[in-house]
C-alpha cells in the first residue's frame, strides 16, 4: 500500500459572495486550489492515497480570523491507478443552543490532521463513499452513485461534537450531532471531472455548508483523471450587452450582470422495484416485490431511495412469525417483521407487525441513527395468499423517520411453487378497479343516449319530408 499524501496550498482571501470565504480561482485577488477531499478503493484494504501537508490558510471570517486548509487527495486502487480523484475546500455554519439558552452560530473548519479513512471507490453495484475526519470528532461523508453513464452525489452526513470546546464553548447540548442532507447537483457524465471555483451553499435544519474550489471525479477510468470538465451554474458566464460610444469623448456605464435565478430543486424520483426472497433449504418460503424510500428527516425531508440492484435480503422463515432483512450496501438496514393472527375460528390472516431501521457509519460500523415501530397493523391477507398495493403507502417509524413503499407485493407465509399467490389488494387499488368499470359504464350511458337523441331528431325530419297532398 502507497504513503498517504495530502496537499495543502496557501491561499490569499478575496471577495466572494459568501462571508468568510475566499474568492474563486480566477478573480482578481487570486487564491490556489482548495480541497477538502476523501477518497476510495474498490475494498478498504485496496484503497490508498498520496499526500503531503504544507501550509494552511489564514482566512478572515464572519466573526474574525480563523485557520482553514486546502486538501487534494488522489486515492489508488489496488492496481495503483487512480479510481477518484478530490480537491475542495469547504466550511460549515452551525446553530446551536447555548447554556443560557440563547442560540449561536459558529463555524467548524477542516483541520491540518483532516483524515480520509473508511473512503471507497465503489463500482456498478456499490456507491462510493468520501469520507473526511477532522479536528475533536468531527467528520463529514458523501455516497456517489453510478447510474448507466453518469454518476451523482446522493447524500451527505456531518456528524458535529459538540464537546470541541474550541468551536462550541458553551453548547447546552454534549456529543455527536448527525445531520443529513441530500446532494441538490445534478448528474455527471463518466470520463468527465466536476469544477465549481464560485462559492455555493447547501443547507439543512441548522447547518449551513459552504463549498469553494471544487473539483471532484468518481469512477475514474484508466487511472486518469479527465479534461473534460462540467462546469457548476456559478461559474458558467453571465454577461450583459454593452452599448457602444457615440463619440472619443463618450464613456458609458459599467455594467453588471444580474445573478441567475435559483434553480428549483428536482423532484427525487421513486425508487426502483426490487424483488427479494428468502429460502428454507431449498424451498423458496418469501417472496418480496417493492420499491423503497427512507425519509430521514422531518422539519426538512431528506429521501434515500434503497437501490436494489446493491441490496442483500436475509432473514428466518416461520409458521407465525417471518422477518426480511434488507441491507443496501450503503449503510442502510430495514427490517420487516410478520405474524399470523386469527381472523375468526377457522380463518387465519398474516399481516406487517414491525418495521425497524438502522443508519449506520461506513467508517466503523457505528449506529448513527435506529428507529422502530413494533406495534403496527398493515398490509393484513388471508394466509396462503399475497398482498399487493401498487401506490404508494407510508409507514410512519417515528416522529423523524418514515418509509415510503412503491408498487408492493408480498407474501411471507405458505410459498408455493417459487410464485405469489392470488392477490389480495389495498383499498387505493381496489378504489381503482372500481372506478374504471364506473367510468366504462358513464362513457357508454352517455353514448346510448347521444345514439337515442340523434334517432329521434332524424325521425322527426324524415316525418317533415312526407307531407300530405
Amino acid at each position: 500500500m502507497t504513503a498517504s499524501e495530502v496537499f495543502v496550498a496557501p491561499a490569499r482571501p478575496g471577495r466572494s459572495p459568501c462571508p468568510g470565504v475566499p474568492a474563486a480561482a480566477g478573480s482578481s485577488s487570486s487564491s490556489t486550489t482548495a480541497a477538502a477531499a476523501a477518497a476510495m478503493g474498490p475494498r478498504r484494504s485496496a484503497a490508498s492515497s498520496r499526500g503531503r501537508l504544507l501550509l494552511p490558510l489564514l482566512l478572515l471570517g464572519v466573526s474574525g480570523f480563523f485557520q482553514s486548509y486546502a486538501v487534494e487527495v488522489d486515492i489508488k486502487d489496488a492496481s495503483n491507478a487512480t479510481c477518484l480523484y478530490a480537491n475542495w475546500m469547504m466550511r460549515f455554519l452551525i446553530t446551536y443552543e447555548s447554556n443560557n439558552g440563547d442560540y449561536k452560530t459558529t463555524t467548524l473548519n477542516l483541520s491540518s490532521s483532516a483524515t480520509h479513512n473508511g473512503s471507497v471507490c465503489g463500482n456498478d453495484t456499490q456507491a462510493a463513499l468520501v469520507a473526511v475526519q477532522f479536528g475533536e470528532g468531527h467528520s463529514w461523508s458523501i455516497n456517489i452513485t453510478k447510474n448507466n453513464e453518469t454518476y451523482q452525489g446522493d447524500f451527505m452526513t456531518l456528524t458535529y461534537n459538540t464537546n470541541d470546546t474550541a468551536v462550541f464553548p458553551d453548547a447546552k447540548r454534549k456529543g455527536p450531532v448527525t445531520i443529513f442532507m441530500k446532494d441538490p447537483a445534478g448528474p455527471v457524465q463518466l470520463n468527465t471531472v466536476f469544477v465549481c471555483h464560485n462559492s455555493f451553499v447547501i443547507e439543512a435544519e441548522n447547518i449551513t455548508q459552504i463549498f469553494w474550489n471544487v473539483t471532484v471525479q468518481a469512477f475514474v477510468q484508466n487511472g486518469t483523471v479527465s479534461k473534460k470538465e462540467t462546469r457548476c451554474p456559478a461559474d458558467r458566464p453571465t454577461s450583459a450587452p454593452t452599448v457602444p460610444p457615440t463619440s472619443a469623448n463618450a464613456t458609458t456605464a459599467p455594467t453588471t450582470a444580474a445573478p441567475p435565478a435559483p434553480t428549483p430543486p428536482k423532484p427525487v424520483e421513486n425508487p426502483d422495484t426490487g424483488n427479494y426472497s428468502l429460502k428454507s433449504g431449498n424451498k423458496t418460503c418469501f417472496l418480496a416485490s417493492v420499491g423503497l424510500q427512507l425519509n430521514v428527516s422531518q422539519d426538512k425531508p431528506l429521501l434515500i431511495n434503497i437501490n436494489p440492484n446493491t441490496t442483500v435480503a436475509d432473514g428466518a422463515c416461520g409458521n407465525t412469525t417471518a422477518t426480511l432483512k434488507l441491507n443496501d450496501g450503503n449503510s442502510t438496514l430495514i427490517g420487516f417483521t410478520f405474524a399470523v393472527k386469527n381472523a375468526s375460528a377457522s380463518v387465519q390472516k398474516f399481516y406487517l407487525r414491525e418495521v425497524n431501521v438502522t443508519l449506520l457509519n461506513r467508517l466503523n460500523g457505528s449506529v448513527i441513527s435506529s428507529a422502530d415501530n413494533n406495534n403496527l397493523s398493515k398490509w393484513d391477507a388471508f394466509l396462503g395468499s399475497s398482498y399487493m398495493c401498487r401506490k404508494e403507502q407510508t409507514l410512519q417509524i417515528n416522529e423523524n423517520v418514515q418509509v415510503h413503499t412503491f408498487n408492493l407485493r408480498i407474501q411471507p407465509f405458505l410459498v408455493e411453487a417459487n410464485k405469489f399467490a392470488t392477490a389480495e389488494e389495498c383499498l387505493a387499488d381496489s378504489d381503482l378497479n372500481f372506478l374504471i368499470p364506473i367510468a366504462v359504464g358513464v362513457a357508454l350511458g352517455f353514448l346510448i343516449i347521444l345514439v337515442f337523441i340523434s334517432y329521434i331528431i332524424g325521425r322527426r325530419k324524415s316525418r317533415t319530408g312526407y307531407q300530405s297532398v
